[in-house]
């Protein structure tokens, strides 16, 4: 017999597979205005039998039993069995052929996600069966028909058309029309009280429903966000020669949405800060608005028209909506813009996880959907664009577009792995994919990549590549292409590298004069640690393309890290020494960003102190000098960032109080509301403070996520100890983006001789969140809490709880290792300062 167990087995689901088909949910829900009251449902399943054995239906709900009212099979009312989180349907009671449920239920509320006056379902991966009985696989698609009967003043949308609405007694009730054919996961509605803007998306009648207030903001944004989206869907339909392949578009601004956007058909949802922008925007919020859209669009092709079979290969839909993104947004630039968006956006973040001792491989393997949340990561959404991009140049773009558009054809509105995939690409090329998989696709971590050169009457005599595995014995070899350049004072020669063996000579190099130095990886499309000539350092100006210079930054972190090259401090020192004259905007983002990292991770106290004062005096003068609005504005953010002096927090302070700002710089709510948060961190008593931002607040979301994030960073150490222990209830944890910047600055490093003390409680309620919060949570927990540490106590309490735990869920240890791995690094870089 088929063991019932807790979530959804990788056995239940094959053996479902077999069993039914031909399945469609007819559900109906009265949605009440008070979000602490129930919702009332009923449900009809129709689905296809094909009887095996005498094995049980198991019908997935993973809600309180009592909350399911009435059962019904075929038109006998039955007793209500519910075992492990399944609804259990004896043979007895079915037929083989078409075969009809119908349930009388109060909806569970895990992923209904009720605030004050509206709400959304976020279904992924395995949460529809918290809400309402399922079969709820990926495999398993279905028809769905939805009813919901909810306030009169809310609107509402869903996957299907609107059918029509009726009004009845201060309660409205819309009828929509029967979706396509979609996993659970996709399943969606949105209800509450938004504002709806009525535009067409390739000539069809289109809503955006949203709650910003900002009437710049809005008045900037919505025909960009239209547009955006058109130009992403016509890219697709003509790269894929297949048309937009649900019944209709519509779209959701959600405020603090918990992820950046959720690709139900006919109703995606978007994080309202990332949809929302005013005129200063600077180019990396309008690069991740564009490719944000364009991901989400994406998907409809990867993901929703076909889905991966099991969530083994979720991280499919995620790289192709990713690397489509980038192409379709990238179709405008030119090939250098096109490259630093892409360079910038990917690297920086796969590394951030692939250099972990806790690294996982893009494909991983999966007993149970109950962890698939766990699967999620930037190995998916960074390494994965980043693996495919090179296979793409392995087969070449053309053969790799026709592979995966007979992949996209064969298994449309069904399902796939990525073992269908790679037998179809495989079949458009000559090279040798199965192996490249191995390497990139299987197995973990990154190449250590370098070179060995020797000189002969001040030529190259001979040049020689190198690489190896930066953690373990194994010899694997990373295929893939890149390029590097010979600079030299009034020229640089730049070689395309074809990285096959773990040796290689570059013949083509021979003969060369000396350069000044060398850079590996110019073109910053190669995978891996890149060896440094230090040379380049002192010769830095010679490097005039922004992609090369990119490069080069993240070499030089990556190198740190490893404690090779170069000293925290001296890195610290050359970034500073770039800010007067980086004025590639991409570029002056990211060496802020490792100036942060760098001060606030890896300088030890006593060495911050040291470097304080004259780092904000280089960064307040950098902006200044600086002629870029948007080059002006991240000095400004980099120097509210790092300050700690009381001439700065004056300066700030000044800012801040009056509402007035630099010349050429200008601020919105969002910046004011960050700057007292910033200015909060250095007072003794913030309380004024923090209440007089929350006075200047105007928006009603963005009100209740400031008296989440305020508890967080009160100077009152009561208040902080209140608002941590609160997180051991869930509902406290309910909005999961407001407590993820809350933990941040609770757990910031002019706060952790305090908040050392929550670490063992956060790495005890770790298990507990991830099975009661959504896929990004564990993570964001993680991170927000340890990224910051480097105390020798905090790295001790890490490895207690592991080596006390020798049973732990193997993912979540890595995401533990994931994310404490600067507090690992600093141990030793902390000491070099």
């Amino acid at each position: 017999m088929l063991k019932i167990e807790n979530g959804v087995s990788r056995t239940l689901a094959q053996y479902r597979k077999l069993t039914i088909s031909h399945i469609q949910y007819d559900i109906r829900l009265s949605i009440p205005e008070n979000k602490t009251e129930t919702i009332g449902g009923k449900e009809i399943l129709t689905f296809n039998y094909k009887k095996q054995d005498k094995n049980p239906i198991q019908i997935d709900f993973k809600e309180d039993p009592k909350t399911i009212k009435t059962i019904t099979v075929n038109n006998q009312l039955i007793k209500s069995n519910i075992e492990n989180e399944h609804i259990i349907i004896d043979v007895k009671y079915l037929k083989s052929g078409e075969n009809t449920i119908k349930f009388s239920f109060n909806a569970g509320n895990a992923a209904l996600n009720r605030r004050d006056d509206f709400l959304y379902t976020l279904f992924v991966p395995d949460r529809a069966r918290t809400a309402f009985p399922c079969f709820d696989q990926p495999d398993l698609k279905a028809h769905f028909l939805l009813t919901l009967t909810i306030p009169k003043q809310w609107n509402a949308i869903a996957n299907g058309k609107i059918k029509d609405s009726t009004v009845h007694n201060n309660r409205k009730t819309y009828r929509f029309a029967l979706s396509d054919i979609l996993p659970t996961y996709l399943f969606s509605f949105v209800a509450g009280n938004f504002k709806i803007h009525n535009s067409e998306i390739s000539h069809h009648k289109t809503q955006l429903l949203y709650r910003e207030n900002d009437s710049s903001k809005v008045t900037n944004s919505l025909d960009s966000i239209f547009q955006l989206y058109e130009n992403s869907l016509q890219y697709y339909q003509k790269w894929t020669g297949i048309q937009y392949p649900f019944q209709k578009h519509g779209m959701v601004s959600i405020p603090d949405f918990q992820f950046g956007g959720m690709e139900h058909p006919g109703a995606i949802l978007f994080q309202n800060a990332a949809l929302f922008l005013d005129k200063n925007a600077t180019q990396s919020q309008l690069n991740s608005r564009s490719n944000l859209i364009g991901h989400e669009v994406a998907h409809m092709w990867f993901g929703d028209m076909v889905t991966m079979d099991w969530f083994t290969d979720v991280w499919m839909k995620e790289v192709f909506a990713n690397f489509m993104a980038d192409k379709s947004t990238g179709v405008s630039s030119n090939k250098d813009v096109y490259d630093l968006k892409f360079l910038t956006s990917h690297f920086p973040a796969a590394y951030a996880v692939d250099r972990t001792l806790g690294t996982n491989p893009i494909r991983q393997p999966l007993d149970n959907l109950q962890n698939a949340g766990m699967l999620y990561g930037p190995i998916i959404y960074d390494k994965a664009p980043i693996m495919m991009r090179q296979l793409e140049l392995l087969m070449g773009e053309e053969n790799f577009r026709k592979g995966v558009n007979k992949y996209l054809k064969k298994y449309a509105y069904s399902n796939a792995s990525w073992t269908d995939l790679i037998s179809i690409l495989d079949s458009e090329t000559e090279e040798d994919l199965q192996s490249w998989n191995k390497v990139w696709v299987n197995q973990t971590g990154r190449p250590i990549i370098d070179y060995t050169v020797n000189y002969k009457n001040d030529k190259i005599d001979n040049f020689t590549l190198s690489q190896h595995p930066e953690y373990g014995t194994e010899n694997k070899v990373w295929k893939h292409t890149f390029q590097l350049s010979l600079y030299y004072p009034d020229t640089t020669i730049i070689t395309n590298i074809n990285f096959l063996n773990e040796t290689q000579d570059v013949p083509e190099l021979r003969d060369k004069a000396k350069p000044l130095f060398i850079l590996l990886n110019t073109s910053g499309i190669g995978y891996g640690v890149f060896g440094i000539d230090t040379t380049m350092l002192s010769h830095f100006s010679t490097i005039k393309k922004p992609i090369h210079r990119a490069s080069a930054y993240i070499s030089l972190y990556e190198n740190m890290l490893n404690s090779n090259i170069i000293s925290p401090v001296k890195l610290l020192d050359f970034f500073s020494d770039q800010l007067e004259n980086e004025t590639t905007e991409l570029n002056l983002r990211l060496i802020t960003n490792y100036i942060s990292s760098i001060y606030w991770e890896y300088l030890n106290p006593k060495s911050r102190l040291l470097e304080s004062r004259r780092l904000e005096d280089i960064v307040w003068n950098a902006m200044n000098k600086q002629a870029i609005k948007n080059n002006k504005k991240l000095l400004l953010d980099c120097y509210e960032n790092i300050f700690q002096s009381d001439t700065a927090y004056n300066n700030l302070y000044a800012i801040w109080e009056q509402q007035t700002h630099p010349v050429n710089i200008n601020l919105n709510e969002d910046d004011y509301t960050n700057l007292s948060l910033a200015l909060a961190l250095r007072s003794n008593d913030n309380e004024s403070l923090l209440q007089q931002q929350l006075s200047r607040i105007k928006n009603n979301d963005r009100i209740n996520r400031f008296k989440i994030i305020m508890q967080a960073v009160s100077s009152n150490t009561e208040t902080r100890n209140q608002f941590f222990n609160g997180l051991s209830n869930k509902q406290n944890r309910s909005n999961e983006s407001a407590i993820g910047t809350a933990l941040t600055y609770l757990h910031h490093p002019l706060r952790q001789e305090t908040s050392i003390a929550y670490l063992q409680k956060s790495l005890e309620l770790l298990a507990e969140i991830q099975k009661t919060g959504d896929i990004f949570f564990p993570d964001n927990w993680l991170r927000s809490t340890f990224y910051n540490y480097q105390y020798s106590k905090a790295q001790e309490i890490v490895h207690t709880f592991l080596a006390t735990h020798q049973d732990y869920n193997p993912t979540l240890k890595n995401k533990i290792l994931q994310a404490t791995d600067n507090l690992r690094r600093a141990q030793k870089l902390s000491q070099q300062n």
